[in-house]
């Protein structure tokens, strides 16, 4: 330390000590050291929090930064976010990359402080993270491997009509099949939805939900009307488990977006709002970039089907370590003269007993799991798995 910064650094000494010693009032100590009450509290601040070497002088702070964002380039930044309020400075960051490649594009840091500076980023909530409980969830390998489908939340239009959106989604490339607004979300109108995408995308492996209706019930295996067409076109329904929405994270996720770009405020008319979700949904796909992806929109990832949707649905086949009963038009299985009654649902179709041990049979329509059929005792019983 030079001599006249080490006498300085004395003098701010002998003043904390007097701050500590002296009976003095603080006033007249920083008038006999020849200081403001400002500089003393500022000392004993420094002093407190970092000892000695916080009452040496900092170095001089540059007004003009070297690596200071051009005026105009911010301005571009701060446009783009107004018209996309809901990027972050990654995806800001390659979206002005792809449409200004004459740009030398600044790091995704330096745009998080010019969008701070401009009052256009609040601080986050702390949220709780739950770890993700995959259980016997596949994971998506692929586009197409894996659908997610929902309805998100319904809210109330301006001529107080109640808006069901209908939202599914590839789980791997992200891309927003449809998004479609309903007055009710029944089955049979959900179904056509369905119908519809699978006619433009072609048919994926797994399409996962919650178990709410109208894709699942309290019939055996959870199956309703919905979930028993998509098995006999080939689909296998995946449930998350009760309360627990992060086992189709990916999907919850983008209905935050949704509800923060196309839904607040809400349209007058469910025509009006379908309009808003359109392009949403054009936006999402073809425009927004999203990180998992190195920010490519999800349009730049996803691929159709191979699966062409069928004109007829076919009833499941079993392998061979099934034995093949048909339920009747009531329901019901029957074997070695005894009713189990089943479900309405799959009425005539084929169902597949697989024995796991002398005289108990699991059972199956298609992939789903229905049940277990114990013929050990007196009485043989069907015990339902869902």
């Amino acid at each position: 330390m030079p001599w006249r910064e080490s006498r300085v650094v004395e003098e701010r000494m002998r003043f904390i000590v007097a701050v500590d010693e002296d009976d003095e009032p603080f006033t007249e100590l920083c008038r006999r050291f020849g200081i403001s009450r400002k500089t003393g509290y500022k000392w004993l601040e420094r002093y407190e929090s970092l000892g000695p070497a916080g009452l040496e002088d900092k170095p001089p702070v540059a007004r003009n930064h070297p690596h200071r964002l051009d005026d105009e380039l911010a301005d571009l930044f701060v446009q783009v976010r107004k018209d996309h309020p809901t990027w972050g400075p990654k995806k800001l960051r390659a979206f002005v990359a792809d449409r200004h490649p004459e740009l030398v594009v600044p790091a995704a840091s330096t745009i998080g402080e010019i969008l701070k500076s401009r009052g256009l980023i609040r601080p986050r909530r702390r949220r709780l993270r739950v770890p993700l409980h995959m259980g016997p969830l596949s994971i998506s390998d692929g586009p197409n491997s894996t659908w997610g489908a929902d309805f998100k939340g319904h809210f109330a239009l301006g001529n107080r009509q109640r808006c069901h959106p209908l939202t599914v989604s590839d789980d791997y490339s992200r891309y927003l099949l449809a998004c479609e607004g309903m007055c009710d979300p029944k089955g049979e109108p959900v179904r056509c939805h369905f119908e519809r995408v699978f006619r433009e995308f072609g048919m994926p492996e797994r399409i996962r939900t919650d178990s709410g209706a109208p894709f699942a019930s309290q019939a055996p295996g959870g199956l309703s009307a919905l979930s028993v067409w998509w098995i006999k076109l080939g689909i296998t329904p995946e449930r998350i488990e009760p309360g627990r929405p992060e086992q189709n994270g990916r999907h919850e996720r983008m209905h935050r977006t949704l509800k923060a770009e196309a839904t607040q405020p809400p349209c007058q008319t469910m025509p009006e709002q379908q309009r808003v979700f359109d392009r949403f949904r054009h936006e999402y796909n073809d425009i927004r970039p999203h990180e998992a992806h190195g920010q490519r929109p999800p349009a730049k990832v996803y691929v159709t089907s191979a699966r062409g949707y069928p004109e007829k649905p076919r009833s499941p086949e079993y392998g061979d370590e099934f034995i093949v009963r048909k339920v009747d038009d009531r329901g019901r299985l029957i074997r070695r003269g005894v009713i189990y009654p089943l479900t309405r649902l799959i009425s005539l179709e084929p169902v597949g007993l697989r024995e796991i041990d002398d005289g108990r049979w699991e059972v199956f329509y298609g992939p789903v799991l229905l049940g277990m059929l114990d013929e050990t005792g007196k009485e043989p019983r069907f015990m339902r798995a869902g």
